[in-house]
């Protein structure tokens, strides 16, 4: 989270100093129409630059995984983008339109404008000819993006609608980057700012070229087939195995792939349960919580075919710690099923001391079977607790059961709310916040 929490925070200051160097003439003046023409491009240039970096991060660029601390946490800043975003863009539209309300209730007077001298060069004489288009465009432009991210945020909104209805961003954001490059202040040109914003507009303006050609992530998928599926009735979870059909370049235990089952729902993330071991088989622990995920119980059957696109993601059990405590909430398993897998198979001890703490509401004899077979290969020691009344997993019972947790990294995957319970009581108990890590699997 810090990684992306630094971003946020360092990206919004730079582009704000810089328009502070570009236009600093309202500071000190007494003058409304002064001050909403500096913060009228403030917020239409923060506006444009948030969301030319959340259009680049919409397109999955693996590059900018490392450095932000994966695909979950790009995601979590793309979110932050486009609500800044729209805050930014309400709060610049109602800037624009202040004057004529404020005129009418009489307190600023309608300035006296004098007549604006030839330009000299014809861009720009071209640019302010089309002054009364660009403000049309990024009127009409606004309302639909309020929309469009208005849905994106409804977490009642249908998925499948989301998906269909998000991609028509794109379209808006263009709209919005010919409003931005007309009505940009020409000084802005010759100074820092205008190169800057001028790279975040082309680079958004691809992304959005991609998005809207549907090449997201094309060159990271491949066709695969279900293999098998298996419904367990108790827990509500669907285990799927799919053979690829063409090449892969391998995954860590405890990253995700992007699954479409179904074109018109659109792929949707799961983490891969199953190690790579280099035979084109995946498999998929899937939990029941919507209406795509309840209706591949139904529509699934082997021999059905769909694409998948990744790896993604950095929980891939990566700290220096000789001990590690993980803790999954329910379907949280499914990470540690794969690094479990992959630890049975891997050669040599080098490896960190692990306590596995897993609470699960219900469990089937069956999986129970499996998972304890499965920590015992990879010498695990595995906590239970099944809804035994004895009180919730909480960081008094992990640390109660594991006396040397303060030399440990804490690997969580499962309910958000519960992580972040966990999260701040071993921040009270002093383990630092780069020990805790969490997957952050909410993509919308």
């Amino acid at each position: 989270m810090k990684a992306i929490q630094r971003f946020y925070l360092v990206f919004a200051a730079a582009l704000s100093a810089l328009w502070w160097l570009a236009d600093s003439s309202w500071v000190g003046s007494g003058n409304y129409f002064a001050w909403r023409s500096a913060f009228t491009n403030l917020t239409g240039e923060l506006g444009i630059a948030v969301m030319s970096v959340a259009m680049v991060l919409a397109v999955r660029p693996r590059r900018a995984e490392p450095g932000l601390g994966g695909l979950d946490k790009m995601y979590r800043l793309h979110k932050w983008l486009g609500i800044t975003g729209l805050v930014l863009a309400i709060v610049h539209w109602a800037l624009a339109k202040s004057p004529r309300y404020l005129i009418d209730l009489g307190w600023v007077t309608r300035p006296v404008r004098p007549p604006r001298a030839p330009e000299s060069n014809p861009v720009f004489q071209f640019f302010r000819e089309q002054r009364h288009l660009a403000e049309t465009i990024g009127e009409y432009a606004f309302y639909a993006v309020v929309v469009l991210l208005a849905l994106a945020l409804i977490k009642r909104f249908p998925y499948k609608a989301f998906f269909r209805t998000h991609r028509w961003i794109a379209v808006v954001y263009l709209a919005l980057v010919l409003h931005s490059v007309l009505l940009m202040p020409f000084g802005w040109w010759s100074g820092a700012l205008g190169p800057l914003m001028t790279l975040l507009m082309a680079a958004g303006s691809v992304a959005a070229v991609v998005s809207l050609r549907r090449r997201v992530g094309i060159d990271r998928q491949v066709q695969a087939e279900v293999d098998a599926v298996e419904f367990h009735e108790a827990a509500q979870v669907l285990q799927v195995d799919l053979r690829l059909q063409g090449p892969w370049a391998g995954h860590q235990a405890g990253q995700f792939a992007f699954v479409g089952f179904d074109p018109a729902e659109g792929p949707h993330p799961y983490t891969i349960a199953s190690a790579w071991q280099g035979d084109g088989r995946l498999r998929f622990v899937i939990k029941a919580l919507g209406d795509h995920t309840r209706a591949l119980q139904r529509s699934l059957k082997v021999g059905t075919r769909c694409t998948v696109e990744g790896p993604y993601g950095r929980f891939v059990f990566d700290g220096a710690a000789r001990r590690q405590i993980w803790v999954a909430g329910g379907i949280g398993i499914t990470p540690f099923l794969a690094r479990m897998a992959a630890c049975a198979s891997a050669t040599g001890t080098d490896a960190p001391a692990v306590d596995l703490f897993w609470s699960v509401r219900s469990l089937e004899d069956t999986v129970r079977a499996r998972v304890q077979a499965s920590a015992e290969r990879a010498r695990v020691r595995l906590h239970l607790i099944v809804d035994d009344g004895a009180g919730r997993l909480d960081a008094d019972r992990i640390t109660a059961a594991v006396p040397d947790w303060q030399g440990a990294d804490v690997w969580f995957c499962g309910p958000a709310g519960f992580g972040r319970a966990l999260r701040r009581a071993f921040g009270r108990l002093g383990l630092g916040s780069g020990r805790f890590h969490q997957e952050l699997f909410q993509m919308r």
